[in-house]
């Protein structure tokens, strides 16, 4: 049993004890035991564990983590503070500073956002280093997809942003007409001006959510 230290814990009560989770908790047991797998095995569930169930009130969604050293920390697009930011992550700061105004921060660590409600999930939580995409198809993608339904079915409403074909898929799993589903191309530097910039998400993020009488997220990570 994995122990959020928050509400997730009674919302994910049952999960670890499926088949299908217990398998690969086996792998992931064996993976760490024997290869350099990121992130830490103590930052795996970071996502949940610094944004509770009840605050969320924004989705950010990623593919895997990471696989280099020093960047992966458990939170989607996120690195730890000294690393170096990867493209896509300053594109990602570029299009809030053009759409808020907010300014981009000296380091790309995305803990500020997880604590103001944004949920930053990978759909895959682990990875070997330097091997893009190795714990694919592993079952990490059946927890998460679990994790988008039960956001999915709160009650106040959320705002799921869907950069790139492959988080644009998970929109299926968004079928509570109270949430806003935004969606845009990668910000990865292959894609990022085929319709990331411009999309200007933070900002109609926060309209949707104010005019839902909810607080807006705080983007600006150099307050």
């Amino acid at each position: 049993m994995v122990d959020f230290g928050n509400d997730w814990n009674d919302v994910m009560s049952g999960e670890f004890d499926k088949p299908y989770y217990r398998q690969l908790r086996s792998f992931l047991k064996n993976e760490y035991m024997t290869k350099t797998v990121f992130p830490d095995m103590h930052c795996i569930f970071n996502a949940q564990k610094f944004t509770p169930y009840s605050k969320v009130r924004a989705v950010i969604l990623g593919q895997d983590p990471y696989h280099g050293r020093g960047q992966a920390h458990g939170l989607c697009f996120s690195v730890q503070r000294g690393t170096e930011m990867p493209p896509s992550l300053v594109n990602i700061f570029r299009e809030l500073n053009s759409d808020t105004g907010c300014p981009v921060p000296d380091c790309g660590d995305l803990t500020g956002w997880a604590e103001s409600g944004v949920l930053l999930l990978n759909s895959v939580l682990t990875v070997l280093e330097g091997r893009a995409g190795s714990h694919r198809g592993k079952g990490w993608e059946t927890y998460t997809d679990e994790v988008i339904r039960k956001v999915n079915e709160k009650d106040s409403p959320v705002v799921f942003l869907l950069w790139g074909n492959y988080a644009k898929q998970k929109s299926s799993l968004v079928t509570n007409s109270r949430h806003l589903v935004l969606t845009a191309a990668h910000p990865s530097p292959l894609s990022a001006y085929n319709g990331f910039f411009g999309c200007r998400h933070f900002s109609a993020a926060n309209r949707f959510l104010e005019s839902r009488g909810e607080e807006p997220i705080n983007w600006n990570l150099s307050e």
